[in-house]
């Protein structure tokens, strides 16, 4: 194990552990998550998911932060992503149920804030699903796109504020990878299902544990990213 290996699991461990020792920190965590949604789920996935980009790039380089990563532009980005993932999470809750209503299942709204039975896995997995296949290709793509951008701009804060050169960038992607690995297997294999999960939990625990899936994100990512390179 590296120093800075040991370096990232003793800060890891310091960052989480006052949530597990001091009631006070975690019903501050609580209160401020219900009454600032949206604040706080910017913070969650600004630090979780660019975390997990970290892991991805000390998997794919053995380092945790390199010159031009750009560190801070990307926790930016994901924590709007974060924002916007949370009113995701809404509309595509209350437009699931309303069209499982539709459709003719009864008491869908019910039976998915009771407990857990085979009717509210059936909404939580149909949540997910269109999440999955409506709204994650664009947030995956727009993710892509604003990688891309930082790192063609050094990393840096004054070049993540360049504009943003979309239809360049959209040209210039790797399609075949985007849609054979990022859509085609992530998303049917890997989103699906731990999302399912996500919508079985509280509403006060679903973009945490969205955020903490962030990490895996940044692994994925790091794969897709030697697979690129690849071919």
């Amino acid at each position: 194990m590296k120093r800075a290996d040991a370096i990232v699991i003793f800060a890891v461990i310091v960052f989480f552990l006052p949530f597990f020792l001091f009631d006070a920190v975690y019903d501050f965590y609580t209160e401020f998550n219900k009454d600032h949604g949206l604040i706080m789920s910017f913070i969650k996935f600004a630090i979780l998911a660019t975390f997990g980009e970290s892991l991805g790039l000390r998997i794919k380089k053995g380092v945790y932060n390199e010159k031009g990563f750009g560190l801070i532009p990307r926790a930016i980005v994901w924590g709007f992503i974060g924002v916007v993932i949370k009113i995701a999470f809404i509309i595509f809750t209350t437009g699931t149920i309303a069209f499982l209503s539709y459709v003719g299942m009864d008491n869908v709204a019910a039976t998915y804030a009771a407990g857990f039975s085979a009717e509210k896995l059936l909404i939580a997995f149909s949540i997910s699903a269109f999440m999955n296949l409506i709204f994650a290709p664009v947030f995956m793509t727009f993710h892509k796109i604003t990688d891309t951008h930082i790192l063609n701009n050094g990393g840096t804060i004054g070049g993540f504020l360049r504009p943003l050169k979309m239809g360049d960038i959209m040209a210039k992607l790797n399609w075949s990878v985007q849609y054979n690995f990022v859509f085609k297997k992530t998303i049917p294999f890997f989103w699906i299902p731990m999302h399912t999960i996500t919508f079985l939990l509280p509403a006060e625990w679903q973009v945490l544990f969205a955020a903490i899936l962030g990490i895996a994100l940044g692994i994925l990512l790091s794969i897709a990213s030697i697979m690129g390179n690849k071919s």
